[in-house]
């Protein structure tokens, strides 16, 4: 898992949207995969009880409301595209919250989810998942904005991996700790994807300020 959130040189960009040529459209392959996503895990997981689960239900709709804003942004200034990457930081920080609280309360309750289920719905997951980040793997290093849509498809794909893990360990030991495991792994993942966000988005806002105060006066 990369832990670098730096300023790389800017990537090729269209004179249309100031973006790289076809990041457009990849968007919108990601954020209709990610929509349709959203709608079976909501109901899987609330089926089969599985914090996990509703956990990556809520992520997928979090990537899918994120890949709205980047096409909303999309030849903005980059001091625009910085204060959307704080908000999609912040959102993915509030993710990461919700989903210890759930765990704690399903932890508390003893819940067992399916784990068939579980399985299953896990791996239709990864590969939706893997794919959306094939997809932007080549603009993995663009302004913050790019990257905090390449860190959501990695740490989706990665969760999904987790998913399936508790399914197994769900079915082998006939006990929820799995899946609450699960959660937490998922949640630490989304506050330290926020952390590398809003960590870019705040030095590149910096960086415009300095630029705007180094401008003469019109």
């Amino acid at each position: 898992m990369s832990a670098a959130c730096c300023c790389p040189p800017p990537a090729p960009q269209d004179n249309a949207t100031g973006s790289p040529p076809g990041y457009r459209r990849v968007l919108w392959v990601a954020l209709v995969i990610n929509v349709a996503m959203f709608g079976v895990e909501v109901v899987s997981g609330l089926g089969a009880q599985s914090v996990s689960l509703l956990a990556d239900s809520l992520d997928f709709l979090g990537d899918a409301a994120n890949y709205g804003v980047s096409l909303f942004v999309l030849g903005m200034a980059l001091q625009w595209r910085a204060r959307a990457s704080l908000v999609k930081g912040a959102t993915m920080a509030a993710f990461g919250l919700w989903v210890i609280f759930v765990t704690v309360r399903h932890a508390v309750g003893s819940t067992v989810p399916d784990a068939p289920v579980m399985g299953v719905v896990g791996m239709v997951a990864l590969v939706a998942n893997v794919a959306v980040a094939a997809l932007l793997f080549r603009f993995r290093k663009g302004d913050s904005n790019m990257a905090s849509v390449w860190i959501c498809s990695r740490n989706d794909a990665i969760g999904n991996v987790a998913v399936m893990l508790a399914a197994l360990g769900v079915f082998g030991a006939g006990a929820g700790w799995p899946d609450f495991a699960v959660g937490a792994v998922m949640a630490a993942l989304a506050l330290y994807g926020a952390w590398q966000i809003m960590r870019q988005a705040v030095s590149e806002l910096r960086e415009t300020a300095i630029a705007s105060a180094a401008a003469p006066a019109e």
